[in-house]
């Protein structure tokens, strides 16, 4: 049994003072992250040891370590992509990832679980709608983890299918569970964080803040901090669109929650 004081730290506050025992716990996928930092120094394939054996993949483990080394991926982004996308050499029909990524929905470790968000992100196989549908409860995980690399896994598909992913993503944005709205908002961002930025809503953003829309008065923080950071992104390009975004917003909806959007949403240009 892990033992109270673990399961209920704060997390380290850098990579370096992450205890040994905790990262022992991690690796062996006893306990999920709480924070970056911990998150950061996971060893990738120690973690994929245990898992494997566990779900009975463990003849994938030499294969798996080979992809490691011609791959050579060096952040933990790239580490879970990685074992991501080897896992879509293996299971290659939908009905196979799903059985798969379920039964990694149900590991301890968020990091486990976000390899299922990349094996349904980057599978070749998959239709757009098929790979939204699978990624839903990956987009409601409550680690802070698993949602970051949801969207991730789904960035590129949404740079190359704008149109047809922004129409899928209007009924994300209006679901009760504050996970998948951010969701949408995340993955639809115009300069994002670590990963490409989308040129065509940097240009234009209006196709995004239309998808927006519902979301300008949201009783989460969690979805309002995003919403903010996105208008923000787009205010560097196109600041005269989201000033007048934001005037109209506050004009439709006076509310604490729209202004602490507008608020957000403004603070690059207030600054500068």
């Amino acid at each position: 049994m892990t033992p109270e004081h673990i399961l209920n730290r704060t997390g380290a506050r850098n990579t370096a003072s992450v205890p040994g025992d905790v990262l022992k716990l991690l690796n062996s996928g006893k306990i999920e992250s709480v924070n970056l930092c911990e998150w950061l120094v996971i060893d990738q394939l120690a973690l994929a040891e245990v898992v494997f054996k566990k779900l009975g993949w463990q003849q994938h483990l030499p294969a798996l370590k080979r992809h490691f080394k011609e791959e050579a991926p060096a952040t933990a982004p790239k580490k879970i992509a990685a074992i991501g996308k080897f896992l879509t050499g293996i299971f290659t029909t939908k009905n196979d990832v799903t059985a798969a990524s379920t039964l990694l929905l149900g590991e301890i470790s968020d990091s486990a679980r976000a390899w299922g968000g990349y094996l349904i992100g980057l599978h070749p196989s998959l239709s757009l709608a098929e790979k939204f549908e699978l990624i839903r409860p990956y987009a409601a995980d409550t680690n802070m983890a698993v949602p970051e690399i949801a969207w991730l896994a789904l960035r590129e598909q949404f740079i190359e299918k704008q149109a047809e992913t922004l129409a899928i993503l209007k009924l994300f944005a209006l679901d009760p569970d504050d996970h998948i709205r951010r969701f949408a908002s995340e993955l639809t961002r115009p300069r994002g964080v670590w990963c490409r930025h989308v040129q065509a809503l940097k240009d234009d953003p209006s196709p995004g803040i239309a998808l927006l829309e519902p979301l300008k008065s949201d009783p989460s923080n969690y979805v309002r901090l995003s919403v903010g950071n996105w208008l923000n992104d787009a205010s560097k390009s196109t600041p005269d669109l989201v000033r007048n975004t934001c005037d109209r917003w506050e004009k439709e909806s006076p509310t604490k929650d729209t202004a602490h959007i507008v608020r957000r949403a403004l603070r690059t240009l207030r600054k500068n």
